[in-house]
């Protein structure tokens, strides 16, 4: 039995960044090389970036992804790599765009594989199954492919896929069964989403059964505007057992030794053999010599808490949205309130303190309290901490203008944002936000002011979520004989936007207790009225809370982008019109 060491290289590629990218597939090759392998995979578009939306269209980026392929294999070889299979994700094209007046049927942009060796592109394949659900629009990007391209490498016959491939039963995964691999590969970009990693490996192991076949399935990480993407890469056998599993939200190189069957005579007509799937078949070698040295075992990396998985995407999100747009440094309003404390903790986390600026910004209804916990939070993190009054300006207009009522509360936040802007355009700052999912789906914002920002860390962070991130966070850091960043007096008093006299958020809203779970069954479940009212709540509650949402529609339409982590955020996922009198019955 044949053995492969197989590098399943988990990389942070850059949209957009082609000769970047190529860079960090080189240099991952040859730390793949070092350690001995005979087969190294990269994620989904890896060479590209994933996704690129409709960079698709411009025939400039195709032709750019295509000649850099071709390169990129030429410079493996002049690298001294040309002898180790290198596969790719790259974006091709056999056509026109699908877009375009002079579409072809069946032909136009492929999310393509390729198999790179000998300085030449040895062998591609197109992505045959493409999401069109939730973030994704493969259909509206790529044309399917409809051939399965197996290769043999090492005597071990090795059928290449791509991510959504994984996720459909039937199509390449049957085909493989058919063809007789020993080995699909499966190439992904797939985003993360909490407790994705839990559906992830059952998901594997089916198609293992499907093919039978192992599978190396390798992910990319980094974040991508609302996307975040946490590896998880890992080696299922094709009995299910797990041989290994790489850690999340980190590049990692995961290198380990798969026995796997000789490759036999082909059974059957590969000119038709599942789903209407043909079968190319190509050879690189017909044997290898047995790896060097001690057996390559990449290990099982063990499952961590919700709170410290989606606080690693939520600073990974933050980290590559600052860094692969080039800004400096962040800015953020800092109220002494749980909301900022949270995004300041993560900022820091994200950029350390010397990019981190925090600016308290209080009126004459900001509480002493308050005050005192935003200076608390800036001592305990290191940031650069600042504080700019804001009442000379509010009376400056109410001085000129008859403001009243919630008037006057909007102002505040829209001077408060005003200065925000102001500091971002003089000392080139990224603005954060820091207004919750909670507040985002009913509304509990202030256009242009407390919604002012560039990115919003927790955009898809429930508000009872918040809470618990905070306790995680502290908890972490006593764990590990550090200062707690976040004040105890911000997580345990009741939430206020302190904007008029002895205000509380209960006074507007339910309490976030009863609050979140009608917004998690209506914005993530889609449930209606009555799914809600059978599901336990409060009839009247529910309608006052479904007015709320289904009216706020134009304010999330205008919101900051931030990093996705429910299996439905605001904007990519859930895309509702503004214009809109569809309301759930009473």
């Amino acid at each position: 039995m044949p053995t492969l060491r197989l590098a399943l290289s988990q990389v942070n590629p850059t949209v957009g960044d082609i000769a970047g990218n190529a860079q960090l597939i080189r240099d991952w090759t040859r730390r793949a090389a070092d350690a001995g392998a005979q087969l190294v995979l990269f994620p989904e578009m890896a060479l590209t970036g994933y996704p690129v939306e409709d960079l698709v269209f411009r025939r400039s980026f195709v032709a750019a992804s295509r000649a850099a392929l071709d390169r990129l294999a030429a410079d493996l070889a002049a690298d001294g790599l040309g002898d180790l299979p290198v596969v790719v994700g790259y974006l091709d094209a056999d056509g026109p765009p699908q877009v375009s007046a002079d579409a072809e049927p069946g032909r136009g942009a492929r999310n393509a594989a390729a198999l790179l060796h000998g300085g030449a592109v040895a062998a591609t394949y197109f992505k045959h199954h493409l999401p069109n659900y939730g973030v994704f629009d493969e259909d509206r990007y790529f044309v399917p492919g409809d051939m399965l391209t197996v290769v043999r490498i090492g005597g071990v016959d090795v059928a290449l896929t791509i991510c959504e491939d994984l996720w459909q039963a039937g199509g390449p995964f049957a085909a493989a069964r058919q063809a007789g691999v020993g080995l699909v590969v499966n190439i992904n970009g797939s985003p993360y989403e909490l407790n994705k990693d839990d559906i992830r490996l059952p998901l594997v192991r089916r198609r293992a059964a499907e093919a039978g076949a192992a599978i190396a399935y390798v992910n990319m990480i980094g974040g991508q505007d609302e996307l975040v993407f946490e590896g998880d890469s890992m080696i299922v056998a094709a009995d299910g057992t797990l041989l290994t599993r790489a850690p999340q939200f980190v590049e990692h190189l995961l290198v380990h030794d798969l026995d796997l069957p000789a490759a036999g005579e082909p059974v059957g007509d590969d000119a038709q053999i599942a789903d209407g799937l043909r079968v190319d078949r190509g050879t690189i070698s017909e044997s290898l010599p047995a790896p060097a040295g001690p057996a390559a075992v990449g290990g099982l990396i063990e499952p961590v808490a919700d709170e410290a998985e989606v606080w690693q995407a939520l600073v990974l999100g933050l980290r590559d949205y600052v860094s692969k747009n080039r800004f400096p440094s962040v800015v953020l309003g800092l109220s002494g309130g749980i909301d900022s404390a949270v995004v300041a903790a993560l900022a820091v986390d994200a950029l350390g303190p010397d990019r981190v600026v925090g600016v308290s910004l209080p009126s004459q209804h900001s509480s002493e309290h308050s005050r005192e916990d935003a200076a608390d939070l800036a001592k305990r993190t290191g940031l650069d901490y600042r504080v700019e009054p804001i009442q000379p300006m509010v009376d400056t207009f109410l001085a000129n203008m008859t403001l009243s009522g919630v008037t006057v509360e909007n102002l505040q936040a829209r001077v408060r944002g005003v200065i925000l802007m102001a500091l971002s355009n003089q000392e080139g700052h990224l603005v954060l936000t820091t207004g919750n999912k909670s507040e985002l789906a009913v509304g509990y914002s202030t256009l242009y002011g407390d919604s002012v920002g560039g990115f919003n860390p927790v955009k898809d962070v429930w508000k009872t979520l918040i809470w618990r991130l905070a306790k995680w966070r502290n908890a972490d850091a006593a764990r590990r004989g550090e200062t707690a960043p976040i004040p105890e007096s911000s997580i345990g008093k009741p939430p206020s936007a302190e904007l008029s006299p002895g205000q509380l958020d209960s006074d507007t809203l339910p309490d976030y207790d009863v609050l979140d779970p009608i917004l998690i069954g209506y914005v993530d479940g889609d449930l209606g009225r009555d799914g809600l009212v059978e599901a336990g709540h409060d009839p009247a509650v529910v309608d006052k809370v479904l007015r709320m949402v289904d009216t706020a529609e134009y304010k999330r339409r205008q919101s900051a982008p931030g990093t996705k982590i429910s299996m439905k955020a605001f904007g990519r996922d859930r895309r509702l019109p503004i214009t809109n009198r569809w309301r759930e019955k009473v």
